[in-house]
């Protein structure tokens, strides 16, 4: 295995919450889900700025269950508009609660949703718009808000890369009906695995707490609810009734609190990031690489080696050195560029072509990113934008 001089991540478990975690072993004989998921559900909640929040397992789970639940909500409409640059998981959950995907291409200046070709697509069957805000940037825009306003349509929120990106000061995660982030080791703060759906709706809390937890009725932490729900249902055994479709995709104890530590550190690194983000556009090439990104509100997940133009000869020689300098990357940026070239899509092939979406192919074949995290040196950054000034063209 490869050594890296510079990881995706590192050092994202810090001594500190290792002691928490040890204290709380000591102390505790209860480590499946119960207080410190509370608690922590509570404070990520008002550091968001919503109601309610479920600690679940991942960020896979918790767009899972958010399509589960618009199909609860949305039994007659079938379509999602969603990119085809986002984690496969976005899309895998698209198609296991029943929807049929309707893929519209992205921006490169957000690497999100292009609204104007997401304005034609929207027709009587679109359930919901399901937006990934991707590394680090916000991918909603004043324009994007007013057109789902004026069509009424419900607005499902990735945020797994982009805690903290924010939109006239209100944070990506607050806009839609319902939102989903990560906390995997490698995204703005984490609790090793795990993910969180977020809302302002306490019927939608409800929901996601039940389908967390087996579709419980017990689980939804909602007692007139569950008051009325036993009483329709005597025949019942009141400590088993299964009111929904649910999974088991609980989080745990010992995770919220790694999450309870983390999150105390989270809008200093944010900074960070963003400081190594500017960095590093200030001193990378501006003939070669893009750099006209819209960087008002981002909370930086990764740094970025766009080319502004096809050159696979360019392309190449940008991986040499990575490699040389034994630098970590990741082609095509997190989720490996087009969705629509993966062959769990192989059936849509003909109806959506993958070549037709020009900027998420172009960053396909001609992106990567390398890791930004806070412990980040000012030297590495500058010099690696250094080494790509040396670049020969020809």
């Amino acid at each position: 295995m490869k050594s890296f001089k510079w990881q995706l991540m590192t050092n994202n478990i810090l001594p500190k919450d290792k002691n928490q975690l040890i204290k709380f072993i000591k102390k505790s004989n209860k480590f499946t889900n119960g207080e410190k998921v509370r608690e922590f559900e509570k404070k990520w909640s008002r550091w968001l700025g919503v109601k309610y929040s479920t600690f679940v397992n991942s960020g896979a789970s918790a767009n899972l269950i958010s399509l589960h639940i618009l199909k609860e909500i949305e039994p007659k409409k079938k379509e999602i508009i969603i990119p085809p640059f986002t984690w496969n998981s976005d899309v895998v959950s698209v198609l296991n609660a029943g929807f049929k995907p309707i893929f519209v291409d992205i921006n490169l200046d957000n690497l999100a949703l292009n609204e104007n070709l997401v304005n034609k697509k929207i027709n009587k069957n679109t359930a919901a718009i399901f937006l990934t805000h991707a590394m680090g940037f916000i991918g909603l825009s004043n324009k994007f808000l007013k057109l789902i306003k004026k069509k009424k349509i419900l607005l499902i929120e990735d945020v797994c890369e982009s805690h903290g990106a924010k939109l006239n000061g209100k944070k990506a995660g607050t806009f839609g009906m319902i939102s989903n982030f990560s906390f995997y080791y490698a995204h703005h703060m984490t609790t090793i695995e795990g993910g969180m759906i977020c809302t302002n709706s306490k019927k939608l809390d409800v929901l996601a707490k039940m389908k967390r937890g087996h579709g419980l009725l017990r689980d939804s932490q909602d007692k007139k609810f569950i008051d009325q729900v036993k009483k329709k249902n005597p025949d019942l055994n009141s400590d088993f009734i299964f009111f929904t479709e649910g999974f088991n995709l609980r989080n745990d104890e010992l995770s919220a609190v790694i999450g309870l530590e983390q999150i105390k550190r989270l809008d200093k690194n944010i900074k960070k990031r963003n400081y190594n983000h500017k960095l590093f556009l200030k001193n990378l090439r501006g003939d070669i690489f893009f750099k006209n990104f819209n960087l008002a509100g981002s909370s930086n997940y990764g740094l970025h080696l766009i080319l502004k133009r096809k050159n696979k000869k360019l392309f190449k020689k940008v991986l040499k050195i990575l490699d040389i300098n034994l630098i970590e990357y990741r082609i095509g940026s997190a989720g490996g560029g087009n969705q629509l070239r993966q062959p769990y899509l192989k059936k849509f092939k003909n109806k959506f072509k993958a070549t037709k979406f020009y900027n998420t192919e172009h960053m396909h074949f001609y992106s990567l990113y390398i890791g930004n995290y806070p412990e980040l040196s000012k030297s590495k950054i500058i010099n690696l934008c250094k080494l790509l000034d040396n670049i020969k063209l020809n």
